[in-house]
Formats: C-alpha cells, sequence, structure tokens
C-alpha cells in the first residue's frame, strides 16, 4: 500500500481510535507452496495495550495448515471509502474536465505473528475478551470451561492471537490539494449524500483542521 506523506496518520491515536471502531476485516495468510494465499474475513477485538488482536475460527477450517507454516500474515481493513468523481478535484483555476477521479478511504494493516490457541481455558478466556468488546452491555453468558452453554463447543474452534509486529495505515482525503478544492469536495460530498459520503467528508475536514 502506497502511502504519501499527506496520507499518513498523524499519530498512533489517530489509526488507534479508527481501528476500534472498525473491528471487521480480512487475515491474509500465505498459502503453502504451490497454493494461493488465504484470505479470511472476520471480526476481531485490538487491543493497544498488549499490541494485539484476538479472533477465533472454526477448527474445520482450511487456512490452518498455512498458518502453522507461516506464521507472519497481514490483517487488513479497508473503510469509510467513496468514489470522488474528476470535477470535484479539478484544479481552482482550470476547468472542471480536467479533475482527476479518484477513491477516498481509510486503511489499516497489521502485520502480526499468528499464535494458535488451543488450550481450552485459554480459549475462553479469549472468547470473553472479544464478548467483552463486542458486547459490552453484557446479556450473554461467559464462556467457561466444561460448562453449560459454550463450554462443549469450545473444542469446535481455535483461538486466534494475533501479536502486531508493524503497522500501516492511511487516510486518503485529498490531504495534498488545495483548501479551495477540499471546500469543494466537502460541499460535494454533502450535496450527494451517498453511502459513506457524510464519514468521508468528516474526514476531509477532521485532517484539515488538524
Amino acid at each position: 500500500m502506497l502511502i504519501h506523506p499527506w496520507d499518513a496518520p498523524r499519530d498512533d491515536t489517530e489509526w488507534q481510535g479508527w481501528l476500534a471502531a472498525h473491528d471487521f476485516g480480512q487475515l491474509a495468510v500465505n498459502g503453502l507452496p504451490g497454493e494461493p494465499p488465504h484470505i479470511q474475513p472476520l471480526h476481531f477485538a485490538y487491543d493497544p495495550e498488549r499490541a494485539e488482536a484476538v479472533t477465533h475460527l472454526a477448527r474445520p477450517n482450511p487456512l490452518w495448515a498455512a498458518l502453522e507454516a507461516n506464521p507472519d500474515v497481514v490483517l487488513s481493513v479497508v473503510d469509510d471509502y467513496v468514489f470522488v468523481p474528476g470535477p470535484w478535484q479539478a484544479p481552482p483555476d482550470g476547468p472542471s474536465e480536467h479533475g482527476t477521479p479518484t477513491s477516498f478511504y481509510a486503511a489499516v494493516q497489521l502485520r502480526c505473528t499468528a499464535h494458535v490457541v488451543d488450550d481450552a481455558a485459554h480459549k475462553a478466556e479469549l472468547l470473553n475478551r472479544q464478548l467483552g468488546h463486542f458486547q459490552p452491555e453484557g446479556g450473554s453468558a461467559r464462556a467457561t470451561v466444561g460448562e453449560a452453554p459454550y463450554g462443549r463447543l469450545l473444542s469446535g474452534i481455535r483461538g486466534l492471537r494475533l501479536e502486531v509486529t508493524g503497522v500501516r495505515a492511511k487516510f486518503k482525503y485529498a490531504g495534498k490539494k488545495p483548501g479551495e478544492v477540499q471546500d469543494r469536495i466537502a460541499t460535494e460530498l454533502a450535496a450527494r449524500g451517498g453511502p459513506g459520503d457524510a464519514t468521508a467528508r468528516e474526514h476531509l475536514l477532521r485532517r484539515r483542521a488538524g
């Protein structure tokens, strides 16, 4: 992923805050020799203090052999994306048809070392951490080894603890464009009001102000 200086996060808190609210991504695992990579969509819970993400998958998932052969993986999250028509990006003094169409988006890629969790007690702890993230209001029983309702289901999954070893983050929202062009794009996003437009506009204005 190419990251220009004007698209880079201001600091770690920017991408960490974004990732806390965007907890569904794709886990990329190198395939075994002669096989393509595995791309697994999944929910995860990221813990900035531990510098790790935790998740789990069904035991029959076909990626386990490849993951155990090479635990170096990438967890990729992309969201808040919109298409920006060319005229919106036209130079201040140029004809509108000379504007270049583009995409706006936010993306975080976590390079990780994957640790497979098979111990039942550790799997239960991992599941409860995920539940605390996704369902902080409670309302569901905790996973406990040997106890209903989830104890007997632990054998059907394997946990994953993704130790973060590197981060690449990008917020592509007209950061290099002149203020006049940014104003035009913000106005057009508000007027269009399509899926993702309001959030993209918030990113543009927030990063411009910062």
